[in-house]
């Protein structure tokens, strides 16, 4: 066998297991970045649901229903989630 034709079989084996990973990490992930902590470099706590889980449909349907309220009215409710939910600068850990 001559060996340019030797290189050039290498070539192309690398060349299909190299192509072969990157569409075996595309899959992995997709779901594997659920398991990452934030700390890790994961999904941050904020992130919003993956599509088409009923999580998603739910938080679209909520973000919808925010949109379509007057500007004032949208105000007043992040405010109160806010007061609700939010920590102030005294409790924060230093």
């Amino acid at each position: 066998m001559p060996k340019p034709f030797r290189s050039v079989l290498a070539l192309v084996a690398l060349a299909a297991g190299l192509s072969s990973c990157g569409t075996v990490n595309e899959k992995l992930t997709a779901g594997m970045g659920d398991y990452v902590p934030q700390w890790a470099g994961g999904l941050p706590a904020d992130a919003p649901p993956r599509p088409g889980t009923p999580q998603y449909d739910a938080y679209m349907k909520e973000r919808e229903r925010k949109r379509l309220l007057p500007a004032a009215d949208r105000e007043k409710e992040e405010q109160a989630q806010k007061g609700t939910t939010g920590t102030t600068s005294g409790n924060a850990v230093r």
